[in-house]
């Protein structure tokens, strides 16, 4: 898990990761390499990945900011699934289940900006199906529900760079927990 503030790294990282292991760095799978705008950094020719003896080369990147463009992307070469007649958490989560025989590494980006509370849950439980399954999983975050994950390794990126740390010990947990608590606290100084 990777989680931090906009702007901290943890997208460029991702993508980087996913580029330098073959994946498009607009999301999709090994076999999607289409692409709408080049945006990406220089970062995954800097990346050397290691693989493990036997270890699968198949892979998915999930990323929610580019997701409506990978399903154009799909209806363009005869792939349509219900993405045109559902809601883009309900597409997110219909390509995320199709794929999820695929084992390998999975990198999720941001997955949470296109699902509900109920939708982080259901995905909770399918990267633990992937992990059980024998795939990895990469993701960056900014939802304590995914962060949650049990025994997730969880990497925290900001202006120190980047420290492992526990879940509750998380910037991004502390403040939700206050929040939560009490958020006439901080809606105050809306007014």
């Amino acid at each position: 898990m990777l989680v931090g503030e906009n702007g901290a790294g943890k997208s460029t990282l991702v993508e980087a990761i996913a580029a330098a292991f073959g994946l498009n760095a607009e999301g999709g799978t090994n076999h999607s390499m289409h692409q709408t705008q080049s945006t990406e950094s220089g970062l995954s020719s800097h990346l050397q990945l290691e693989r493990g003896v036997g270890a699968s080369k198949a892979g998915v990147f999930l990323r929610a900011e580019t997701m409506h463009g990978h399903f154009a992307y799909l209806g363009s070469i005869g792939s349509h699934g219900k993405h045109n007649f559902q809601s883009h958490g309900e597409s997110f989560i219909e390509f995320f289940t199709e794929r999820s025989a695929v084992n390998g590494l999975w990198v999720f980006d941001e997955a949470e900006s296109a699902l509900s509370f109920n939708g982080c849950l259901m995905l909770l439980s399918h990267i633990a199906d992937l992990l059980r399954a024998g795939s990895q999983v990469i993701l960056s975050t900014h939802s304590p529900i995914l962060a949650s994950l049990p025994e997730a390794k969880i990497y925290e990126i900001g202006e120190w760079g980047i420290r492992e740390s526990g879940y509750d010990d998380l910037d991004m947990v502390c403040n939700w927990r206050l929040f939560l608590d009490a958020p006439g606290r901080y809606l105050r100084h809306l007014t």
